[in-house]
């Protein structure tokens, strides 16, 4: 089982071209770089018990800058252990949810006091462009106070029956949760489960993605330094098919929170069923962008050119399939297609960079092979290879596709890289049937200024979440989650507290209770037989 977005059976393997006589790109190696990546188990930074470790690239060079210890059934078996222990015995569960979420501020402040030196080290290990990783630093920060204040201030149904009887909802941890997370913007994505996880008073054992263990690993400082109780959190890297499914088919596991890809997902799904675990997945996505005739044709150009070329393009969210009104079609393909080869490339550490390197090899290999698959497909309008003067590393150029069909591969799916497919339609049920036409649906985006449409077609889209004129603009206290391949379960706001938490029904009875009578020799009285009912 892998964690990871690639599929490696899908996609024909391209062997990178060779390096052009060009000037090769500038690197930039950090500072202060760890000797090892270890493990983090009951407060202790640990190699594996066997000794095995695995090679980290980094994506400028694709050579080995460190190696990570590689977990296997022991090293989950101590982590979960470690966070059972901390959970049965240890403080954590038992504190007050203020309590909890002074130890989370700090964590928040800590992020946000070094979030230079963790954009550093981000950009460094997934080749994200260092304004970006920045970026995602900051908002790990804020994901922790926004968990740390929606706990404080949760609460909870109560009912009253006047005279008669009370009822409310006792919330309880639920105990150890495993943390699956990806390598698209590592940091950040961690955050979003460690924090309601931890605000509910859960332990946790979390498996950060093989391509991208570097800052995971400085979670371990960051959470001591904050205060939190030893043994609630612990860190076990490795493969998916080894860590991540010891986690998954732990007993001892209840809960499972993954981001990945879909088919990976699948897995995870029937690996926990035996086990009838709790399962929040967010999946894969292919997701729409529509531009009607009457859009603003520049927000929508501007807009659409971020939503699928940031984050390197590996983002879940991306708008990676645009629909446009046959109106305006060839004056938004030319236009879309100059700022496409306008977008900057660059080394992840220069600020000027919009497009840094892929995060692996074996991912560039995947991209660059649906790259070929499109000259098949469509029309190349933009990009279409490795950008000229980077002979080395995982560049890709921003590709634009035009005149994709329905059915073509670049438009059925997901490709997690800075690839778009264009694709024209006459009428809203046109665009409808294009937009629902794939098995993903996780995110729309919708470009009109009717606003009956606007709303209507919001409605009738296949997608878990759903942005009219504007770009990928997250409100935490909003559900996200897809439907369809994109995912099981929503998270974020109330629906990550409801997701880490037992929800407990107490029914106390006031007064004088009535209790249905048996075994006394008589007939039920409708009251009897009333009141059974109401069980």
């Amino acid at each position: 089982m892998s964690d990871t977005r690639t599929e490696r059976s899908t996609v024909p393997s391209t062997e990178p071209p060779a390096a052009p006589p060009t000037e090769p790109a500038r690197h930039r190696r950090p500072a202060d770089l760890p000797d090892r990546i270890r493990h983090y188990i009951d407060g202790s930074h640990v190699e594996s018990i066997d000794g095995d470790t695995f090679d980290v690239l980094d994506p400028v060079t694709n050579q080995t800058y460190v190696r990570a210890a590689a977990g296997k059934k022991a090293d989950v078996d101590a982590a979960v252990a470690a966070a059972r222990r901390a959970f049965d015995e240890g403080p954590w569960p038992r504190m007050l949810p203020r309590a909890r979420s002074r130890i989370l501020h700090r964590v928040a402040d800590i992020v946000e006091s070094r979030d230079a030196r963790l954009a550093e080290l981000e950009s460094f290990d997934s080749g994200l462009p260092i304004t970006q990783a920045l970026g995602q630093a900051r908002r790990a920060a804020e994901n922790f106070r926004f968990f740390a204040d929606l706990v404080v201030a949760q609460a909870d149904d109560a009912y009253k029956v006047p005279g008669r009887q009370i009822n409310y909802v006792n919330r309880k941890p639920i105990g150890v949760a495993g943390l699956i997370t990806p390598w698209n913007t590592p940091f950040m994505l961690e955050s979003w489960k460690l924090g309601p996880a931890l605000a509910t008073g859960n332990t946790v054992v979390l498996k950060p993605a093989e391509f991208t263990p570097l800052s995971a690993s400085l979670w371990a400082g960051i959470f001591e330094e904050a205060g939190l109780p030893t043994g609630v959190f612990n860190l076990v890297h490795g493969f998916g098919e080894a860590a991540g499914d010891a986690l998954v088919t732990h007993p001892r596991v209840p809960l499972i929170s993954f981001t990945g890809e879909s088919s990976t997902g699948q897995m995870i799904f029937a690996n926990a069923a035996p086990h009838l675990k709790g399962l929040s997945m967010e999946l894969g996505g292919k997701s729409p962008a529509v531009v009607f005739a009457d859009a603003d044709l520049d927000a929508a150009i501007d807009a659409t050119i971020f939503g699928v070329f940031s984050l390197n393009g590996e983002r879940c969210t991306a708008g990676s399939r645009i629909l446009v009104q046959r109106q305006v079609y060839d004056e938004f393909v030319e236009r879309y297609a100059a700022q496409a080869r306008r977008v900057v490339v660059g080394p992840p550490h220069e600020a000027s960079t919009e497009v840094g390197a892929l995060v692996h090899p074996e991912h560039y290999d995947k991209v660059m092979g649906y790259i070929e698959i499109g000259k098949t497909e469509g029309r190349l309008v933009a990009g279409g290879g490795r950008p000229e003067g980077f002979g080395t590393g995982n560049y890709v150029a921003p590709t634009v596709f035009a005149d994709v069909a329905p059915d073509a591969r670049i438009f059925q799916e997901e490709i997690f890289g800075p690839v778009v497919a264009i694709t024209p339609f006459d009428t809203d049920d046109e665009a409808l049937a294009l937009a629902n036409g794939v098995r993903y649906g996780l995110a729309a985006y919708v470009w009109t200024n009717d606003l009956r449409r606007a709303h209507s077609f919001s409605q009738a889209v296949e997608a878990g979440m759903v942005w009219l004129n504007s770009n990928n603009v997250r409100d935490l206290r909003t559900p996200f989650g897809g439907v369809k391949a994109s995912g099981l379960g929503h998270e974020g706001g109330y629906r990550s507290i409801d997701f880490y938490t037992h929800q407990q029904a107490v029914h106390v009875t006031l007064g004088e209770g009535h209790n249905p009578t048996f075994g006394k020799a008589r007939t039920p009285t409708v009251t009897d037989v009333a009141a059974v009912a109401d069980e």
